[in-house]
């Protein structure tokens, strides 16, 4: 397939310059794009690769207008725009869609649906799938092969959800006796919004009484557990392998990084940041960025504590000579 540059500044706006005519066979990285190829920098620091770059045309910033129209190849052809990495995301789902090669609405002959299931006419089921009783699946949702939305789930509208994903086993539920375990029947579903994503092999677990609850536009990266009760706002995102424990509250517009995880019963305001494998141990409930596993803590606090625990065997010896020192001091007559 193809696009010309008009076509594609029609679609998504920008202001382009260069031969509206030229046309454009495929995306590629600014370093290795080749004529009949569109790039994009967002990034200033590869402002280098720009110059070299063989790219038929490159989107980029205002701040980069004149590097861009500066570049020997195409006679410096560019869209300029004021976000590139959005107009990037949002040309390649444009391609997407140009391609054909989305996913078809109906449902898969190798998935299981029950009959007591709901699914919108637009939405489309892979293969494998096993969407249980009660379960309701809202339009234009795409649910890849073997997916599972247990009973009474429901997932909105216009949502996606990778392969393997589980949505509803049972949460972690046990109560002691004797030495062994009862188990709490889990009695609640899990309800999730619209425009949400969800990764790979996730699971979210069903609530115990009340429901799991995911909110709109909340992205969800590859092999995350989210245990049961939990509740994340709207537009969050969190990153692989992080896991969220029972009945924790994450707000609006909050981050966890990789491996990042969140013990159970706390509470994340709006905009809260959890770096890469750090473990929030107490409830945060003031916007901002925190690090470490020492415990947690405010990002700039904990980026002066790591460069002090670093000098701490210096600090130790120092503190063991002062020791010495002071005892032959006081041991002289």
């Amino acid at each position: 397939m193809a696009l010309t540059l008009s076509e594609i500044v029609a679609a998504l706006g920008g202001q382009l310059h260069g031969d509206p005519a030229v046309t454009i066979a495929g995306l590629a990285p600014l370093e290795s794009a080749g004529a009949g190829e569109l790039a994009f920098l967002s990034n200033p620091k590869y402002r280098q690769q720009l110059a070299a770059s063989q790219a038929a045309c490159v989107i980029v910033g205002p701040a980069m207008q004149a590097a861009a129209l500066a570049r020997p190849a195409h006679g410096g052809a560019c869209i300029v725009t004021p976000d590139p990495y959005l107009y990037f995301a949002r040309l390649t789902q444009l391609w997407r869609r140009a391609s054909g090669r989305g996913p078809k609405p109906g449902i898969h002959p190798s998935a299981v649906v029950d009959a007591e299931a709901i699914v919108d006419p637009t939405a489309s089921i892979g293969p494998l799938c096993v969407v249980e009783r009660g379960a309701r699946i809202g339009a234009h949702t795409v649910l890849k092969s073997r997916v599972t939305v247990s009973e009474d789930c429901r997932i909105g509208a216009r949502c996606l959800l990778h392969p393997g994903v589980v949505i509803g086993a049972d949460g972690f539920g046990f109560a002691p006796n004797a030495g062994a375990w009862e188990k709490i029947e889990q009695l609640g579903a899990v309800s999730i919004g619209d425009d949400v994503e969800i990764g790979a092999n996730t699971c979210i677990d069903r609530g115990a009484l009340q429901d799991t609850v995911i909110e709109d536009g909340v992205k969800l990266d590859n092999l995350i557990q989210i245990g049961h009760n939990v509740r994340i706002g709207k537009h969050s995102a969190l990153a692989g392998c992080s896991a969220v424990a029972g009945s924790a509250t994450i707000g609006a517009h909050c981050t966890v990084g990789g491996a990042g995880m969140v013990l159970g019963h706390l509470t994340l305001a709006d905009n809260v940041h959890i770096s890469a494998a750090s473990l929030a141990t107490r409830s945060l409930l003031k916007p901002g960025q925190y690090s470490g596993v020492f415990p947690i803590d405010d990002n700039a606090n904990w980026e002066k504590n790591a460069a002090t625990l670093r000098q701490l065997h210096k600090l130790r010896d120092r503190l063991r000579a002062l020791e010495k020192s002071n005892e032959q001091r006081l041991s002289e007559p």
